[in-house]
């Protein structure tokens, strides 16, 4: 366990410990994630390709003898919620509702729970879009699934996890965040087809870095527009006749019914899945200038089509391609409004990227980004 992960397993455990009573059984940890091409493509029915990485969730876990649930939430100072599995409603605690919907899709999937002592604790920025809620999700649903004694195969673990987003949080998310939680594999990059979820791995080279910089600009899907950009992909693909925009081509919505906005909504999609494919073959051949390329590329989409950068990404993306050059790329990452932005460049180059940004952007409250450095780690798992 590398020293992140101890100090993090540290921190849950005794967080447990000092609202419970008591030590924990088990701990269950499961990663964020960082997408290197394919925004929005998921709900789609399309193509994404993230990576897990080491910052991650962490949920301590003991059973109780009864049907309540007590957690402790030591990200948010310690603040306790409790519901009973046979009345789940929503709570008045934003984070709490996460653990309330992996619990109450686990159950409609027909899986027997028990009363449990949780305490969760993280290390993944909140805001960044590296998927701090799913990782939650995956972590609280294998907590209480190996308090049940019970075996879960890791997909229908990440659907679930989806599923309390999307119905019970209210945000009407695609798979990719969960599937790669769960699904992870150290040093690989998956390529997921999120329309039969079947997962292609990938192979980051020893010497090629994924360099994540968080922009400062805090954001919330909830409160967002992601679910309206949703809804008009919905449109798009019906007025086409097709399933989803995965089924689209590029000649077709020259025919198709759709007001501009819904028109460039769709040709992102339909584009992006291209994109993401393409890059899949660039990173396996290691052509970082190929890459570079498509992440250019994918991010001017983003910014023109479908509408979701800010300014602030957008200049942060502006400076880190040109330190970059043709040895690599950069775009925004995530569901988008604010957060991160990913690089993928030489390993020998990174200090290069790291000097550039410290030296040339600020965050909005005037200082440094937060940099991180990454390579792809395994999905969930009990610690």
């Amino acid at each position: 366990m590398n020293p992140l992960d101890m100090a993090l397993k540290d921190r849950v455990t005794s967080a447990f410990a000092s609202a419970h009573g008591h030590a924990p059984m088990l701990v269950a940890r499961a990663p964020g994630r960082v997408n290197l091409i394919g925004e929005h493509t998921d709900y789609n029915d399309g193509f994404v390709l993230p990576c897990a990485i080491g910052p991650s969730t962490m949920v301590a876990a003991s059973p109780r003898a009864d049907r309540e649930v007590r957690i402790v939430a030591a990200d948010f100072d310690n603040a306790v919620d409790t519901f009973n599995l046979d009345t789940i409603v929503q709570s008045d605690q934003g984070w709490a509702n996460y653990v309330r919907g992996t619990v109450d899709a686990l159950q409609k999937a027909g899986f027997a729970l028990g009363g449990a002592h949780i305490a969760i604790a993280g290390n993944l920025p909140k805001g960044a879009g590296l998927s701090s809620s799913a990782s939650l999700e995956v972590a609280v649903g294998q907590a209480m699934l190996a308090l049940a004694k019970t075996e879960i195969d890791r997909t229908l673990l990440a659907q679930v996890a989806q599923a309390a987003e999307c119905d019970f949080v209210g945000t009407k998310c695609g798979i990719m965040d969960q599937l790669i939680s769960a699904q992870g594999k150290e040093g690989h990059a998956l390529l997921i087809d999120c329309r039969n979820l079947a997962l292609n791995d990938v192979r980051v080279p020893d010497n090629i870095a994924i360099v994540i910089v968080h922009s400062g600009v805090t954001r919330g899907l909830v409160e967002g527009h992601y679910n309206e950009r949703r809804r008009q992909c919905e449109v798009a693909a019906a007025r086409m006749g097709v399933t989803a925009l995965r089924d689209a081509a590029p000649a077709m919505l020259a025919d198709a019914d759709l007001d501009p906005i819904t028109r460039k909504r769709a040709w992102h999609v339909i584009t992006e899945n291209s994109r993401t494919l393409a890059a899949a073959e660039a990173l396996a051949a290691a052509d970082l200038a190929e890459l570079g390329r498509l992440m250019a590329e994918s991010h001017a989409s983003m910014r023109d089509d479908f509408e979701i950068t800010v300014p602030a990404i957008d200049s942060l993306v502006s400076l880190m391609q040109s330190a970059i050059g043709n040895s690599g790329g950069a775009r925004m990452t995530g569901g988008g409004f604010g957060g991160a932005c990913v690089a993928i460049l030489p390993t020998d180059k990174v200090e290069m990227l790291r000097h550039a940004v410290e030296a040339g952007y600020r965050t909005p409250d005037g200082t440094k980004p937060l940099i991180m450095v990454e390579r792809p780690g395994p999905g969930v798992a009990l610690t």
